[in-house]
């Protein structure tokens, strides 16, 4: 499963907005002084920056992950091509996905990098690629 990179930003984004909430309460507890307080007060100046950006994050991570529950295919087409991309030095290559089994490594074909899926990924194609592998488009658990 993706890590949702917006949702983890909004985050983030709400963590530093309410700051000027919480962290004098942590500030005075851990025995900070005046210094670290003032701090505090200016992070409070900025909240409604955060809170915009934090808003629009969660908003853009709610509709990407609308977008990819729509785009499985509960039908049962499974589309098998995907194009990789690799992390190191761009290369790009379309492959066909296996249907019996997970792609665990993969190597570029131009730096001979060896390509693993990132972490919370099944597979490389999940990683790397534009499409998801066969069992995460039909909603199943992947290998």
């Amino acid at each position: 499963m993706k890590v949702n990179k917006p949702i983890q930003a909004s985050v983030l984004a709400f963590i530093l907005a309410t700051s000027c909430c919480w962290l004098p309460a942590l500030i005075i507890a851990i025995g900070g002084g005046s210094t670290l307080l003032a701090f505090s007060n200016r992070l409070e100046s900025n909240s409604g920056i955060f809170l915009s950006i934090g808003f629009g994050l969660l908003a853009y991570g709610i509709y990407s992950y609308r977008k990819k529950k729509t785009s499985t295919s509960p039908s049962g087409v499974v589309e098998l091509q995907s194009i990789l991309t690799c992390p190191e030095c761009g290369h790009v290559k379309e492959e066909t996905m296996p249907t019996d089994a997970c792609q665990y490594f993969y190597e570029c074909e131009q730096c001979q990098t060896l390509l693993k899926p990132l972490q919370g990924d099944c597979c490389v194609f999940c990683s790397y690629g534009t499409v998801d592998c066969p069992p995460i488009q039909l909603n199943q658990q992947c290998c």
